[in-house]
């Protein structure tokens, strides 16, 4: 069989390879959805149905591809003969309509390919901190938990606060939260990094506009199967939960508190009454923030000679300011200003179709 390799140099080697990779990944995913075992672990079902859905649609454009490269090869075979002159004309006027299918699809397709990993992750982990700005920054951290609580709501995701520290006077100091749901990473992946915000504080008695900062860490939340910690790696205390002054909030031993010694990386949890609750959530964390250094080490492996990347230095320096006086927010990597109200609100729609473009055209770029 032909493929489309042999006739557009846009779809390289390595790409008819993984598209053919994908292919079988959907038909193996079929049959696990019609195992008995799977259809009785809502988890695992979930899971499953995730991936098929995030790869159904390359896959089928893939095989359409296919089926437009056969035609191709008919059509040219009968305008090579040039037996029947009224046969070739017509074969040569469809040659020139499927070859521009042709086009269309590939570029279709690659675009898909290049975000087809990011549409299987049905989870992440969002991290808010406040950052600069003193106890009004703590307020704006805040803010941005609840819009993002709220354009959870408006995309059918689950939004979980699973771990929070309070700031005196509103706000977070800083809270972790999961998000969970059909495209939940092709969509939040760019909100990580620096937010800053241009207001009037409430802490603020003489009406002068401040600037402070809170920053957003998005995490792909891996299953367990996709990073093996090893227990004898982590360090584990128990101990009181403590308030915002660091004093103990209750005399019963639940906060998990989890040191990976290979990495030096720590984690805390104590939004739950219970330790077991904790300890479950602590280990979440854990996991998600040891792929993420992995993944990160990969991506940085396969693009170290190439700059221009999203939000850049690791999408951690500014990427967006909330002006309140002018009602807009500037997106600073699209350049672009979008209405304040609608962005607070959850209504992120142009935004993250914007941001999606601009990552999608970077992939291809870098092929």
């Amino acid at each position: 069989m032909s493929t489309p390799a042999d006739h557009n140099p846009a779809l390289t080697e390595a790409a008819i390879a993984r598209l053919e990779e994908l292919r079988a990944e959907r038909e193996a995913l079929v049959e696990r959805i019609a195992d008995p075992e799977v259809l009785a672990d809502h988890n695992k079902l979930r899971e499953v149905t995730i991936r098929k859905a995030a790869i159904d649609p390359v896959v089928s454009k893939y095989e359409r591809l296919l089926a437009i490269r056969e035609e191709l090869a008919e059509l040219q075979r009968a305008v090579d003969t040039g037996e029947d002159a009224e046969l070739t004309a017509m074969a040569g006027e469809e040659l020139s309509v499927l070859a521009q299918s042709e086009v269309s699809l590939s570029q279709s397709i690659l675009e898909e390919l290049v975000t087809s990993d990011d549409n299987a992750v049905g989870s992440v982990i969002v991290e808010f901190r406040a950052g600069q700005g003193g106890d009004e920054a703590g307020i704006w951290a805040g803010d941005l938990l609840e819009m993002y609580r709220r354009r959870a709501e408006q995309s059918g995701w689950k939004f979980e606060t699973i771990d929070a520290a309070p700031s005196e006077l509103g706000g977070f100091r800083h809270a972790v939260c999961t998000v969970t749901g059909s495209g939940v990473w092709t969509q939040m992946a760019h909100e990580a990094g620096v937010h800053c915000v241009k207001r009037v504080p409430a802490t603020e008695t003489q009406g002068r506009v401040h600037t402070s900062t809170a920053t957003v860490a998005v995490l792909p939340e891996p299953e367990e199967v996709d990073v093996k910690v090893d227990p004898a790696d982590v360090e584990e205390h128990i101990t009181t939960a403590q308030g915002p002054g660091g004093q103990n909030v209750n005399k019963v031993a639940t906060a998990v508190h989890l040191i990976h010694k290979p990495t030096g990386l720590e984690v805390r949890m104590q939004e739950s009454k219970s330790q077991k609750q904790n300890r479950e959530k602590a280990w979440r964390l854990l996991r998600a923030r040891l792929f993420e250094i992995e993944r990160a080490k990969q991506q940085a492996e396969r693009e170290q000679e190439r700059r221009g990347q999203i939000g850049g230095g690791g999408r951690s320096e500014r990427i967006r300011t909330y002006r309140y006086k002018d009602n807009i927010a500037v997106d600073h990597r699209l350049g672009e200003s979008f209405n304040l109200q609608g962005i607070l609100a959850g209504e992120h729609g142009a935004l993250a179709e914007g941001l999606h473009r601009l990552e999608i055209e970077r992939r291809l770029g870098a092929m």
